[in-house]
């Protein structure tokens, strides 16, 4: 109830702004962004998606892919401590655009170089995690699945700490996080389903940045625990029924299993070069399905005037499995198919090129084409065959990108 209550707070004052742009009046201020777009892809045996949507695109354009709309009101309480509320309007676990609390905080500001947050924030994870979801700040349309389809936390409710300071002409930042997750996944598996999760978590972040370039180092782990994954469960309950059931109980994430997200990435912006790379890799710390993983992406771009172009190269494989299989299962070939298809990664390789034109103030129009190439699994599309999928895949996208 209180967060249908401050969703419908945020949506009526971003109402009586309408025609007003930014209100700012007095302690109390309100902005937005928002993505208009459209994509279709070259086939409707299998869907490209954004990471956690349960509908992506096919061979008819589509809206949901990269639309969205996101509202923020601060209240400045005193010289020292604040609120914030962001909410987030797009297409996530449902087939329908939904609306989450993606930031709800209250911040204290110690001195110059120290603050601290209480309440939710959005979990560091990423190079750009703080504003992946603000098409406008980003030059690419949306972030390489490859590389944010890893971790499945946004958002977490607890504490952070900030420090900035400034070492001549660097300037420093750090963060550290503590709290608790919660959420819905999709899962891809057969028809679809929702999965809901807890997590508590804690995590790192480091960057600095001088003059045209910023780089990012961070570390996040969390004890992720999920009791209603279907298709898991009712594999787990199989082999625990046959006489495998630590395999069972390692497979699964019901009784909490840790996983650590180790991340580094930069951006330049110089001469009118702008450029943007990260390196991840995903790590179980105990006997988990979830296959570690590495990933990659690096975009350059060359600004001509209002326009920019750009091309980029993304790629995610797998790296191992932290659970050991009993060389027994080989007697039952139909479930060991099942666990070492489970136990196998999704891997795909992308390449993209598009343009982006800042053609009016807040405002930007970008097209792009993705060349998807689906290996292992499937890769990270959706909605695929049983026998999986894994012809390339052309996605053109189109979207206004404003905020205001």
């Amino acid at each position: 109830m209180k967060k249908q209550l401050l969703v419908a707070a945020v949506m009526a004052a971003a109402a009586a702004m309408a025609h007003a742009g930014s209100l700012d009046q007095g302690n109390l201020s309100i902005s937005g962004f928002g993505t208009l777009g459209v994509a279709k892809s070259n086939t409707d045996q299998a869907q490209f998606a954004r990471y956690n949507q349960a509908e992506g695109v096919g061979d008819s354009v589509r809206l949901g892919l990269d639309t969205n709309l996101g509202l923020q009101a601060t209240y400045k309480i005193n010289d020292w401590l604040s609120g914030t509320a962001q909410v987030l309007t797009r297409k996530n676990t449902s087939p329908n655009f939904s609306t989450d609390l993606t930031w709800a905080f209250l911040k204290a500001r110690i001195n110059d170089e120290i603050s601290v947050r209480v309440g939710r924030v959005v979990v560091p994870t990423f190079l750009i995690s703080d504003y992946q979801n603000v098409g406008y700040a980003n030059t690419m349309m949306r972030p390489p699945i490859e590389m944010y389809g890893q971790a499945p936390i946004e958002n977490s409710d607890g504490a952070d700490i900030n420090y900035q300071h400034a070492f001549g002409d660097l300037n420093f930042t750090a963060q550290a996080f503590v709290g608790v997750s919660r959420g819905k996944l999709f899962v891809s598996s057969g028809s679809g389903s929702t999965a809901t999760y807890r997590a508590p978590d804690a995590g790192i972040s480091l960057s600095g940045e001088y003059g045209p370039f910023m780089v990012r180092v961070a570390h996040a782990r969390a004890d992720m625990t999920i009791n209603d994954l279907q298709p898991i469960n009712s594999l787990t309950s199989t082999l625990t029924s046959v006489g495998f059931a630590q395999l069972g109980k390692d497979l699964g994430f019901n009784d909490g299993k840790k996983v650590a997200f180790t991340s580094v990435g930069g951006t330049m912006d110089w001469n009118n070069i702008v450029a943007q790379a990260e390196y991840a890799q995903r790590r179980a710390k105990e006997p988990v399905y979830l296959a570690d993983t590495n990933a990659w992406y690096a975009m350059v771009g060359y600004r001509i005037g209002q326009f920019l172009p750009y091309y980029a190269h993304a790629s995610s494989k797998g790296a191992g499995s932290s659970v050991s299989v009993p060389s027994a299962l080989a007697k039952v070939p139909t479930l060991n198919a099942a666990v070492t298809g489970l136990l196998t990664s999704s891997q795909q390789s992308s390449d993209l090129i598009g343009v982006r034109w800042d053609f009016a103030k807040s405002l930007a129009l970008k097209v792009q084409v993705d060349r998807v190439k689906p290996e292992a699994k499937s890769g990270w599309l959706i909605h695929t065959p049983a026998a999986g999928y894994n012809k390339d895949v052309t996605v053109v996208a189109a979207g206004l990108d404003f905020v205001f």
